[in-house]
């Protein structure tokens, strides 16, 4: 086991595929300590169900609601990013400058929860394109000062074989977004560089998947 590892408790490490980029477990228990227990907390509570995996849909499912109402009340907050690039012109050995600006440089990204320098999204069932957006997202944060750390959930591969013998596995195709097809992403560095840890839901967060099985 990493000593990375062992900064999350069973409860978590039973529930969840864990993945730590940029050491950003480390970055989050030394330096964000309240931030983090808050995370372990919202972890440990969330939950789903049969009914939750069956109707579920994209992200305006129950399921993401969940985890919005344990986070929400502790002030993590859905925040937006914009900005415009200010450029200086320098002419060498004129005393004149030209300023020129770009408007909406950055422009529009938006994560699911912030509180102070943390962020974390969840991705449950929608195209797994939805994941550039995510990191492109990150690392506007993470560029500009607005964030030093990020976490994003989402679904295991490990959940698939659940899904299958519910008679839903057609609902979560290999191009939405799972574990797999976010690794790929951030092993490609569209993070840039951004402290990542990276969560899957497994089948161990499903309340009742013993007894309807």
């Amino acid at each position: 086991m990493a000593d990375w590892e062992k900064l999350f408790p069973a409860t978590i490490s039973k529930k969840y595929e864990i993945h730590n980029f940029n050491h950003a477990a480390e970055i989050l228990s030394q330096a964000y300590e309240e931030e983090f227990n808050e995370i372990l907390t919202a972890l440990d509570e969330f939950s789903i169900s049969i009914s939750d995996i069956i109707s579920g849909g994209g992200n305006e499912s129950a399921i993401p609601k969940k985890l919005s109402a344990i986070l929400h009340p502790k002030n993590w907050e859905e925040t937006k990013i914009t900005g415009d690039l200010i450029v200086y012109l320098h002419k060498r050995n004129k005393v004149k400058v030209t300023k020129k600006t770009i408007k909406n440089f950055i422009g529009g990204h938006n994560i699911d929860y912030i509180k102070g320098k943390i962020a974390l999204d969840m991705e449950w069932n929608s195209k797994d394109q939805t994941f550039d957006r995510d990191l492109y997202a990150f690392r506007a944060f993470y560029e500009c000062g607005i964030i030093a750390c990020g976490v994003i959930v989402t679904r295991s591969e490990s959940l698939n074989q659940a899904f299958s013998k519910l008679g839903v596995i057609s609902k979560y195709g290999a191009s939405t977004t799972w574990m797999g097809k976010l690794l790929s992403r951030i092993n490609s560095g569209r993070h840039g560089g951004c402290p990542l840890l990276a969560l899957g839901i497994t089948p161990a967060a499903i309340v009742d998947l013993e007894e309807n099985l």
